[in-house]
């Protein structure tokens, strides 16, 4: 697993769900935003990392009993034990919102891991309890049930379907209060570029809207607009 250039991540941390998710359409990949979660907890700054990735399958009585959560064998330990510091763990649920993919306990470890957060198209027990870790953790809602009701971790580190969006190994996971969004690696340093510079675009749109202007010719912006912008731009980043 490759940890994600710091420089990259600071540009991340300054865009949202919404222009991560366009700057993707432009390069014809539609099908970015994991679909049916919720932060368990409000959000503060964006959670950022690469992704670990555990599938589940529908559990079965004569292997997943009550000594398979301590089985060597158990992806999903293997998972939460292993996972490197500043990467999110991102399970395929099938979108079983009313079983727990994971609780309070194994939240714990991945805290002390250092994970950067939790994304999972299921449910989640203890939630009030993982809401004051301070891990990230996005989910579909709370869920008695424990995971071996209706889940096996069939593998780790594979490619996983994730609230119907594909999640492969290293993927870059961007989630706010609005979305989870996930990035290709290929495509993140050249995204966070952009990202940073649509931002500042955007900030100035707002305020050519807010002085009374109408949004024909400024949102998008025609010729005239951005010259205007890149006048302030410049006048901007002369004074900072």
């Amino acid at each position: 697993m490759t940890a994600l250039d710091p420089s990259v991540y600071a540009k991340l941390l300054r865009t949202n769900s919404a222009s991560l998710s366009t700057l993707l359409l432009k390069r014809g990949l539609k099908n970015t935003a994991v679909r049916g979660v919720r932060p368990l907890a409000s959000a503060g700054k964006p959670m950022i990392g690469p992704a670990v990735t555990v599938r589940y399958i529908p559990a079965r009585e004569d292997i997943d009993g009550s000594t398979y959560s301590s089985d060597p064998s158990n992806q999903q330990r293997k998972a939460i034990d292993t996972i490197p510091d500043g990467h999110v763990l991102v399970f395929d649920c099938r979108s079983l919102a009313e079983v727990a993919g994971i609780g309070a306990m194994l939240a714990r470890r991945l805290v002390y891991r250092g994970a950067a957060g939790l994304v999972l198209d299921g449910g989640v027990r203890d939630t009030a309890d993982i809401a004051q870790l301070g891990l990230p953790t996005y989910c579909m809602g709370p869920a008695a049930p424990a995971n071996l009701v209706a889940h096996h971790a069939s593998d780790m580190n594979q490619p996983i379907a994730c609230g119907g969006v594909a999640v492969y190994p290293d993927d870059i996971i961007f989630g706010d209060s609005e979305a989870v969004i996930v990035i290709p690696r290929e495509y993140v340093d050249d995204i966070a570029e952009e990202a940073v510079a649509m931002e500042e675009q955007e900030e100035f749109l707002k305020l050519e809207i807010e002085s009374g202007k109408s949004t024909l010719g400024v949102y998008p912006p025609n010729q005239e607009t951005l010259e205007r912008y890149e006048t302030w731009r410049q006048a901007r980043h002369m004074t900072a």
